[in-house]
């Protein structure tokens, strides 16, 4: 059977086989892409200031500081979205979901630079918190739409079947809602996990550290191989991200579903 339909459209089969390529070539990609560029930055004669921040310790360090940026955030994204769609869900709490998924739009909608440097003006902070804060609440959004969309998508007649063998609210929701509604939320999360490695080039202003102070070096500097490692760096930690959040998707998704 051809993996396109009368329509045109792609068949679930052939997307399923796309989605495997995929998983397999995004991160041999960006291992080829990345390798390639450290090998030109070490190998080319290099001045004082770009032997500075071309060596391996810097890389490491400046990487690491992006990760843990990224990964302060997602937990804080996630410990504060989940919890807080699944509530809005609840028949009590629907009249006050369109206000925080208004503020949460807002600070999608915020330029991310602004609302790094007003949270810095407002708390004086400097160092991870003062640039995880602001950057999980620009990406909070993706999670906290998903998973309340998730919970809605739930058909029905199973939340009444689950009722009417006598579970409580709460066990309809974590044992029925919840896992159903997990592809979606896996997905906000995913998305909002590479949100956060794009903002977090942000971070050096702040003192935060993290792959930007790069960027931020070669173009103040003039001094092209730092930028464009530290562009590459971060370009291909995203996609790194992203591939990891494609594969928990694939993983943790309830296997009766799609």
């Amino acid at each position: 059977m051809s993996d396109v339909d009368v329509t045109g459209l792609s068949s679930e089969p052939g997307l399923k086989r796309a989605d495997r390529v995929r998983l397999l070539a995004q991160p041999l990609a960006v291992l080829v892409v990345v390798g390639a560029v450290l090998v030109w930055a070490f190998a080319r004669e290099t001045d004082e200031i770009e032997a500075e921040s071309i060596q391996a310790g810097v890389l490491l360090t400046k990487t690491w500081e992006h990760l843990l940026i990224t990964v302060v955030v997602t937990a804080i994204v996630v410990g504060v979205a989940v919890p807080l769609g699944a509530m809005l869900t609840r028949r009590w709490a629907k009249p006050v979901a369109p206000v925080f998924l208004g503020i949460a739009n807002i600070g999608q909608a915020a330029p991310a630079l602004g609302v790094l440097v007003l949270f810095f003006l407002w708390t004086g902070w400097e160092g991870l918190w003062a640039a995880a804060l602001p950057i999980a609440f620009y990406s909070l959004l993706p999670v906290l739409r998903n998973t309340i969309v998730g919970i809605q998508s739930v058909d029905p007649s199973l939340v009444d079947a689950a009722r009417g063998i006598g579970m409580s609210p709460r066990s309809v929701l974590l044992r029925v809602e919840m896992p159903l509604a997990l592809p979606m939320v896996l997905a906000g999360i995913r998305t909002s996990l590479v949100l956060a490695v794009g903002t977090a080039t942000l971070a050096f202003f702040v003192n935060g550290g993290g792959l930007g102070e790069l960027v931020d070096t070669g173009y103040k500097l003039n001094r092209p191989a730092v930028l464009v490692v530290g562009a590459v760096l971060a370009v291909g930690l995203a996609l790194v991200v992203d591939w990891l959040g494609a594969l928990a998707e694939q993983l943790l998704g309830p296997k009766g579903l799609g």
